[in-house]
C-alpha cells in the first residue's frame, strides 16, 4: 500500500506561513489579521483531516480490515494509532485536543475561540510534521 504524506506536509507550510504572517500582522491592521488567521485555523483544519485519513491507511497496514478501520471514529482512529505506536500517550491526548478544538471550530465562529485555538496550532505543527516522518516510517516498513 502506497503513502504520500506531501499533501499533509504542504498544509503543515501553509499554517506556518499563515502563522508567520500573522505574528508581522499588527492587530490594528483588521482586516489582514483576520484573513491570516482565517487561513491558519483553515490550514489547521485541513491538515487535521487530511491526518485523519492518512492515520486510517496506516492503520489498515497494521492488519485492520478496510471497513472495521473505516467505520472508526476520528477519536477512535487516534486511540488505534497510540495502540500501534504512531503515537505515544502525550501524543493522544493532544491529538484528541486537536479534534476537540477543532470540532468546536465548526460550530463557534467567534473572536475569542478563533484566538484560543490559534494558541493551540504552534505545538499542533510541530505535532503534525512528526506525524508525517511516522507515518512515512509505517509504510516505508510495511512495503
Amino acid at each position: 500500500m502506497a503513502l504520500n504524506v506531501e499533501h499533509l506536509l504542504r498544509t503543515a507550510a501553509t499554517l506556518e506561513q499563515a502563522l508567520l504572517a500573522l505574528g508581522r500582522t499588527p492587530a490594528s491592521e483588521a482586516v489582514m489579521f483576520d484573513l491570516y488567521r482565517n487561513a491558519a485555523i483553515k490550514s489547521f483544519e485541513l491538515s487535521l483531516e487530511t491526518a485523519g485519513k492518512l492515520l486510517r491507511k496506516a492503520l489498515k497496514a497494521y492488519g485492520g480490515t478496510p471497513r472495521a478501520v473505516d467505520g472508526l471514529v476520528f477519536n477512535d482512529v487516534l486511540r488505534h494509532a497510540g495502540k500501534h505506536a504512531i503515537f505515544d500517550e502525550q501524543a493522544v491526548t493532544r491529538w484528541l485536543s486537536y479534534r476537540a478544538n477543532r470540532n468546536s471550530t465548526a460550530h463557534d465562529y467567534g473572536e475569542g475561540f478563533a484566538n484560543e485555538t490559534l494558541t493551540l496550532l504552534p505545538g499542533y505543527l510541530q505535532d503534525v510534521r512528526a506525524l508525517a516522518v511516522k507515518l512515512q516510517e509505517v509504510f516505508d516498513a510495511a512495503a
